[in-house]
């Protein structure tokens, strides 16, 4: 007679776990840092500050933001140079998009553990 997944595990508070991101071509390239760092960009309106807010250094956030551009259809990240303000930088309505959709994937994926630790007790 086979045994109950719970019967293996025995005594204890067992959970699932998960981290959730987007690949292309097998490279993460979606996922909470890239989220955090458009969603400050679009408060702030610099990549420089959403950086500093995140503790990222602006290499390390320029980086970032070259990889989301680079791997779709559309710019993810708007930046403009110069000017009399010094420029600036926004996100674009594909990118609002992308986080919505990576929000919404979140919750789905998180209910999915949820359900699933279920069956672990």
């Amino acid at each position: 007679m086979s045994k109950t997944i719970r019967q293996i595990l025995g005594k204890g508070n067992f959970s699932i776990n998960g981290k959730l991101w987007v690949e292309k071509n097998g490279e993460r390239f979606f996922g909470p840092g890239p989220v955090e760092l458009m969603e400050l960009i679009e408060e702030t309106g610099s990549i420089n500050k959403a950086a500093k807010k995140m503790k990222l250094s602006y290499k390390k956030a320029w980086e970032i933001v070259h990889n989301l551009n680079s791997m779709t259809a559309q710019p993810l990240v708007i930046t403009a140079t110069g000017g009399e303000n010094g420029g600036g930088s926004s996100i674009s309505k594909e990118a609002r998009q992308m986080i919505n959709h990576y929000h919404e994937l979140r919750k789905k994926f998180k209910r999915f553990m949820e359900e699933e630790t279920l069956g672990l007790r």
